[in-house]
Parts: structure tokens; sequence; C-alpha cells
């Protein structure tokens, strides 16, 4: 076993949707426009006023522990490193696009500057690396992103994850290693 596993928990009832960590992510990753590696989905307003509410939804990559992207790269520009982070070596990317077919989660995206494939990373080089958060997480106002290793039983992560959480699309097999707090009125994901 890894001597780290990085993973992240997305309270959906703590995030309010301001987008500030889908900001924070374009910026710190010099993301081009009309792309994206996180984006903070909106479902709503829904009931009758006032009692309007709004469900908030991450989507990213989940940093899936069996990604299918892996096995398909032809170039072994996508790989899992040694911390658990699915990752993408965009000197060995040629634009095939097999690992954007072969993600269940929609999370990849050929970079327009670069050609090549592009998704989250927990900002793995140029933060997680020097010990700082995922620049998400280091901004949201609201507590909503917690970071961290899940195999640290002292982590803030691994402490979080004892409350009821869910795994997008869990029944497929990937393990995503990022985790939900789903809405108590029972919507978002």
């Amino acid at each position: 076993m890894a001597d780290k596993r990085y993973g992240m928990l997305f309270d959906s009832n703590r995030c309010i949707g301001c987008q500030s960590c889908s900001v924070a992510c374009r910026a710190e990753n010099k993301v081009p426009d009309d792309v994206y590696r996180l984006q903070v989905r909106i479902d709503g307003p829904k009931g009758e006023y006032p009692q309007l509410v709004m469900d908030f939804e991450r989507h990213s990559c989940v940093m899936c522990e069996k990604a299918p992207c892996v096995p398909v790269c032809p170039t072994g520009a996508s790989y899992m490193n040694k911390d658990g982070v699915n990752m993408v070596d965009s000197k060995k990317c040629v634009g095939c696009k097999y690992c954007i077919n072969a993600c269940p989660y929609q999370a990849r995206f050929i970079n327009p500057v670069t050609g090549a494939a592009d998704k989250c990373t927990f900002c793995y080089e140029n933060r997680v690396q020097k010990g700082e958060k995922p620049a998400c997480v280091s901004i949201c106002p609201t507590g909503a992103l917690v970071f961290g290793d899940i195999n640290d039983p002292k982590s803030e992560i691994r402490l979080a994850l004892q409350q009821y959480t869910v795994k997008p699309k869990e029944h497929l097999g990937t393990h995503p290693k990022l985790s939900i707090i789903p809405n108590k009125r029972g919507g978002g994901q």
C-alpha cells in the first residue's frame, strides 16, 4: 500500500454554489476558456416561493482507484502516481481521447493549448507536493471541501469520512476517492 492515499470529501449541504473553487482551480492550473477541471453544477431552484431550494454538485475527476482511463492509454500518459492521484503526462499524451472515452464521469478533456488530455489532479504537482491543500479546498468559504491522506487515521479527511457518504457511480466498481455527503433534502448526487 502507498504511504499516502489522497482523497477529497464534498459536503453538498455546505456548498453555496459560489464557484470560488472553480475560479481558484482555473487560475491555479491555467485552465483555458471553454474547458474546466472542476465545475459546481447547480440544480434548481426547486419548490415554491418562499420555500425555494437549490442543490449543488461537484463535477471533476473522482480519482478512481480502479481508473478505467489508465489501462486504455496507449502511451502511458495516464497513470496513477505513488500517492494514488490519477495524473496525465502531457509530454507523453498523443491526444487519442481513449482516456476521455473510458471515463464514466466525463471528467477529462483535451486542453486546447497543449493538445493533451487534462483533468483535475488535486493540484498535486503545484500545491500538494509542497504540503499545501488543493486550490479549491483552500478557497472554499464554507468548508464544503475536505482533502487529505485517507491512510492517515488522524487526518481531517479520515475523521470527516466517518459521516455518511456516498461515492459517485459507485456501482461501476471504480472505487472513487471523492466522497460526498449527500444533500439532507434528498437531492444532489
